[in-house]
Parts: structure tokens; sequence; C-alpha cells
């Protein structure tokens, strides 16, 4: 066992509690069908912060805030407990403030993808599933294919034709079924909805069920470890469909239930592709949720996500944290892409790119402060995107 203290499932939206001993998708309130955050007894916890000093180091560390509630059932390739490096050669623009980067590329299949399907894989394999569905922009994509494989389970992927060729050779090397389709991932998403209801397979779309989301919370909880139990004074996240952005906030909250930390949270900053700006637009304008928004290619895939089936709750924490979002066109990513690798040798995904062009931008105008500490969440490889940066 893993002494999991997953207690129950709560909607986010219109509050209704679904039991944890099912399998979960959406909320069962036809009304609402919004997402489902984990919930756990906190007030049973035992673990302490020293505890953890002694644990491998992967996202499995937390396991007792993880809904995997037997331990035969965690399926894992070492995912997690990426490094926190500091930038160091770019005091033009960093001098008077700390600005970090979380490096999500030294991951399995090089994404922050793993977290979130290495929890989803384990939790459905622990409720009997076979075989999964899943639309993807190209990394969600070829981590359910790697994790799929080390499980001994199946899994159909639907990829945008434009994607980088890497990224579908990725999956199909696993042993998956990819399926190229004219068009975005809310078209692969129709697709991938519908042979999910034909033929009986698991569909683990960004938030259609609650355990990506803890996968990606763990983020969260290595920034405060890593940080010696602190929290950021910013976290600029490229947003997509948004999971690990709602993943971090929930991951501090829950740090806080624990005693580990205190009231102190980041600004939340969502970074977004000219492309694909629904979020952005919505925030700036002081609105509620979002708008479906396609301008067609950007250079970073994931960040092609129309309308992100979380938008509410997104938002909710960009106000919550008192935070701020920007919107980056592709050729001021490829330029802070080049600028970043030439400078500071790490290759980014074109989405941890546009969050340093956002940083300066956030910077000049004084919304970041000297003094504060920053952390850019790199979610990916810049090598997969070759196709795309050179």
């Amino acid at each position: 066992m893993t002494n999991s203290l997953l207690s129950h499932l709560k909607c986010v939206e219109c509050g209704k509690i679904h039991a944890a001993d099912k399998l979960n998708t959406v909320c069962e309130n036809e009304a609402c069908k919004a997402i489902l955050s984990a919930q756990y007894d906190f007030g049973s916890n035992t673990l302490t912060k020293a505890e953890l000093k002694n644990r491998p180091a992967s996202l499995w560390r937390y396991k007792e805030f993880l809904p995997v509630l037997d331990e035969k059932n965690i399926v894992t390739l070492g995912e997690g407990f990426t490094p926190v490096l500091p930038l160091l050669n770019l005091h033009a623009y960093t001098g008077g403030k700390n600005v970090l980067l979380k490096d999500e590329s030294n991951n399995p299949t090089g994404s922050f993808k793993a977290r979130g399907l290495s929890v989803a894989v384990s939790k459905a394999k622990e409720s009997g599933i076979k075989t999964f569905v899943i639309p993807t922009a190209g990394n969600a994509g070829g981590a359910l294919a790697a994790y799929a494989a080390r499980a001994g389970l199946k899994a159909h992927i639907f990829m945008p034709a434009l994607t980088p060729t890497a990224f579908k050779q990725e999956a199909r090397l696993f042993g998956a079924e990819v399926t190229e389709v004219d068009g975005n991932i809310s078209d692969c998403g129709k697709r991938a909805n519908a042979q999910a209801a034909e033929n009986g397979w698991f569909d683990v779309s960004t938030l259609k069920e609650p355990y990506r989301l803890e996968g990606k919370k763990t983020m969260g909880y290595e920034i405060a470890e890593q940080l010696d139990w602190t929290v950021p004074d910013v976290i600029l996240y490229p947003t997509g469909g948004g999971t690990g952005i709602i993943g971090i906030w929930k991951a501090f909250e829950e740090l806080e239930q624990l005693g580990w930390i205190g009231n102190k949270r980041p600004r939340m900053v969502a970074v977004q592709s000219e492309s694909c700006d629904g979020i952005h637009t919505a925030f700036q304008q002081n609105e509620t949720q979002s708008t479906f928004k396609d301008k067609g290619f950007t250079v970073a895939n994931g960040l092609r996500v129309p309308k992100p089936y979380a938008d509410k709750v997104i938002l909710r924490v960009l106000r919550e944290s008192k935070g701020n979002s920007v919107s980056v066109n592709d050729k001021d990513i490829l330029s802070a892409l080049r600028e970043l690798a030439a400078h500071e040798g790490l290759l980014v995904a074109p989405e941890g790119a546009a969050l340093w062009h956002a940083y300066k931008v956030l910077s000049r105008s004084g919304w970041i402060k000297d003094g504060e500490t920053v952390l850019l969440l790199n979610t990916g490889s810049g090598y997969k995107y070759l196709d795309n940066i050179v």
C-alpha cells in the first residue's frame, strides 16, 4: 500500500462530492460537467518534511498526497524532481532579481507531461482500464504512449498533422496507434471523444479525468521543497490546457494545510501564443471565461489550445494570485529561445522560451520588481521542436 490519504473528489464548480473508489471523469452533475479535484485527509498525515530527504528523487516521494492506493499499480519511469537552475549570464535583464528556471525537459519523454500521465495511467490501471485515447499537441501523446507501454496497456493518439515529426515518431516507437488530423487539438479532441464513446476507450484528455492534475501539482510540491519550503514571488507558466497552473496552485494550498509552508502565494502569470491567447484576452478584459480563439500554426505547438476546458479555473487562479498574463508572437518566442540557448546552454521548448520574453516584458514594465524571486517553468525540451525552430 502507498498510505495514500485520498479521501474523495470534489467538483470545482458546483461542489458535488464524488466517491474516490470508483472510476471518475468529470462532474456527474449534468448542468455542470466541470473538473474534479482530488481531496486528501491531511489531518491524518504523519509524514514530515525531514523524512522526504530519504525518499527517491521522483514525484512519487509525495505518494501520500497522490491517488494511487496500492504501490503495485504505480507506473513510473523516474519522473519528477527536475532541477531548478538560476539564470547566470543574462544580467542585462535579470539584474536586481533572482530568476530561476525549473527544467521539465529532464523528465522521461522530455516534458512535464510525464508527470500527469504517470499518475493518470497508474490510477486508471488500478481501476482496471486497458486502453487509452488522447488528443495531443505532441508531448502528452508521447508521454501516454510511453507509460501505456510500461504498463502493458494500449494507447490511441490523435495529433495535428502539423505537429513536428519527432513527436509522431516517438509515440509510434512506444507502440501507440497515431492518427494525424488536419486541424488543431480541438479537432483532435472531437475525433478522440467519438472513438472513446464508440470503442469504450478511456479518455485522458486534459482535465477530462482528475488525476493528470495530481501529477502536475507535484511541480508545486517540488518548487517549495527545492526553495527550502518557500515559494517564489512570481511564477510564469506557459498556458495551453492550463493543468499545470491549476495544479501548482492546488499544491501550495495543500502544503499550507500540511503546515509545510505559510500563506504566502506567488503571483501566477499565464503566458500564451498570440495564435491562441483566449485566456490572455479574457484576463485583460476581466472576463470569467475565455472564448474560442485559433489563428493557426504556432512554433509553440503546446500553446495551440483554442479554448481550455478549465478556462474558468485558470482565470480564477490568476485573479486570486494577483497575477497577470502575456501574449507572445512566434518571432519573439524564437528570439527568446535562441537567447537562452546561446547564453545559458538551455535548449528549451518554444513554450518555455515564451516565458523568457514575457519575463522581460513584465520586468521592463515594473510589474516584476527588484529583489523578487521569479521562476520560469520550462515545460519541455527544444530538441523535439527542431522542425519548427531551425
